[in-house]
C-alpha cells in the first residue's frame, strides 16, 4: 500500500486530493497548520498531524518515520493580491517551505513529488496561457510559485527526483475558506450573500477568469501518479470558458435566489484577463466532461449553506501597507518592523 504525504489536505483543493488518494488505496497522511484550512476537512482514514512545511525537524521525524513513496505538496498562502504586501510571509511560507519538503524528498528516495503551482507563473497578456509560453508573473506569488517549478527542474536533472506540476486557476467548490476576505472570490460572494452584505468587485467587474470546479481539477492530481507520462511535465488544469467577475456574481446571486447587489470597490493592480489551455492535460489524462459554471456554483452554494457564515480575518502581519487597497486597510492589521 503506497504512503503518501498530502501537505494542506486541511485545507480546499488539498482536502479533495487526500480524499482521492484514500479512495485508490493508498494510506495517506495530512499535514496542515490549519492557517487557512479547517481540521473538519481532514477526509476519515487520513492520519492528521498539524505541523507547518516550516518547521524542518518535524519534517525530518515525520519522513524517517513513514518513509513516504510520494509527496502531494498543496500547502500554500494563494492569495496573489495580498502577496505584494506580505512578501516576506509569502516566500517563506510558498518557497521556503516548498524547498524543505524537495531536500527531504530527495534524501528519503520519494518516487515523485506532485506540485501545486498555479497560473499566476503566466503573468498577464499570454492568452489562451500554454506551458510552452515563458511565464513572466506579476506578483510575489507567482514568482514564488514558479521559483518552486524551475527548483523541481533542477533538483529531477541534479538528483533524479521525479516531479509532477499542476497549474490549475480560480478553483472553487465544497471544504473552500469562504471566510477569507483576501482570495476565493466564488467563496467571498457566498460569505456576503448569507450575511445580507452585497457582493464586493474589485473595479468594474469586468475582469475575466476560467472559473474551475473542484471535481474538474482533483481527480486529475490523484492520479496523476499512475500516468508515467505525466512525469517530469507541467500541466494547466481547469475549466477552458472565461467569465466576467460580474457573470459571476450574477450566477451567485441565482443559486442563492437573491437579485445580484454588487459594490464596486476602487480597481486594484491584478491581471485582469487570466484562462488557459488545457490540451496538454487533456492528451494525457483524456478530455472529461467539465462542470458547467451554474451547476458548480450551485453545488457550492448548498454545501455552503449547510455549513453557514464564516468570519472573516484579517492578516495582522502586513509588511507592506503603501499602496494597500482601501478594503484592505484595517486597523486590525499590525505592520512588521
Amino acid at each position: 500500500m503506497e504512503k503518501i504525504l498530502v501537505t494542506g489536505g486541511a485545507g480546499f483543493i488539498g482536502s479533495h486530493v487526500a480524499k482521492g488518494l484514500l479512495a485508490e488505496g493508498c494510506r495517506v497522511w495530512v499535514l496542515d497548520d490549519l492557517s487557512g484550512g479547517f481540521e473538519e476537512n481532514v477526509p476519515q482514514g487520513a492520519s492528521f498531524i498539524k505541523g507547518s512545511i516550516l518547521d524542518y525537524p518535524l519534517l525530518q521525524n515525520l519522513f524517517e518515520k513513514e518513509k513516504f513513496d510520494y509527496v502531494f505538496h498543496l500547502a500554500a498562502y494563494a492569495a496573489e493580491g495580498l502577496s505584494h504586501f506580505i512578501k516576506r510571509f509569502n516566500y517563506e511560507n510558498n518557497l521556503i517551505g516548498s524547498v524543505n519538503l524537495i531536500n527531504l524528498s530527495i534524501l528519503h528516495k520519494v518516487k515523485c513529488f506532485v506540485f501545486t503551482s498555479s497560473i499566476a507563473v503566466y503573468g498577464k497578456n499570454q492568452l489562451p496561457m500554454v506551458e510552452s509560453m515563458r511565464p513572466e508573473p506579476e506578483d510575489p506569488y507567482g514568482i514564488a510559485k514558479f521559483a518552486v517549478e524551475e527548483e523541481l527542474k533542477a533538483t529531477q536533472h541534479m538528483f533524479g527526483l521525479p516531479y509532477i506540476v499542476f497549474r490549475p486557476h480560480n478553483v472553487y467548490g465544497e471544504h473552500q475558506n469562504i471566510g477569507d476576505k483576501y482570495r476565493n472570490v466564488v467563496g467571498i460572494f457566498m460569505n456576503q450573500i448569507m450575511q445580507g452584505l452585497p457582493m464586493s468587485v474589485f473595479g468594474d467587474g469586468k475582469q475575466k477568469r476560467a472559473f474551475s470546479y473542484i471535481a474538474d481539477v482533483a481527480p486529475l492530481i490523484v492520479r496523476s501518479i499512475k500516468n508515467p507520462k505525466a512525469y517530469n511535465q507541467i500541466f494547466n488544469v481547469g475549466a477552458d470558458t472565461p467569465y466576467t467577475v460580474n457573470e459571476l456574481a450574477t450566477e451567485v446571486a441565482a443559486a442563492f435566489g437573491v437579485k445580484p447587489d454588487i459594490k464596486h470597490l476602487e480597481a486594484r493592480n491584478e491581471v485582469y484577463e487570466a484562462y488557459s489551455d488545457h490540451a496538454k492535460a487533456q492528451q494525457i489524462f483524456g478530455k472529461g466532461k467539465p462542470v458547467p459554471l451554474q451547476e458548480g456554483v450551485r453545488r457550492m452554494a448548498v454545501w455552503a449553506k449547510a455549513h453557514g457564515v464564516r468570519k472573516s480575518k484579517e492578516f495582522e502581519n502586513i509588511e507592506v501597507r503603501i499602496n494597500l487597497p482601501p478594503a484592505w486597510q484595517t486597523p486590525a492589521a499590525k505592520p512588521v518592523r
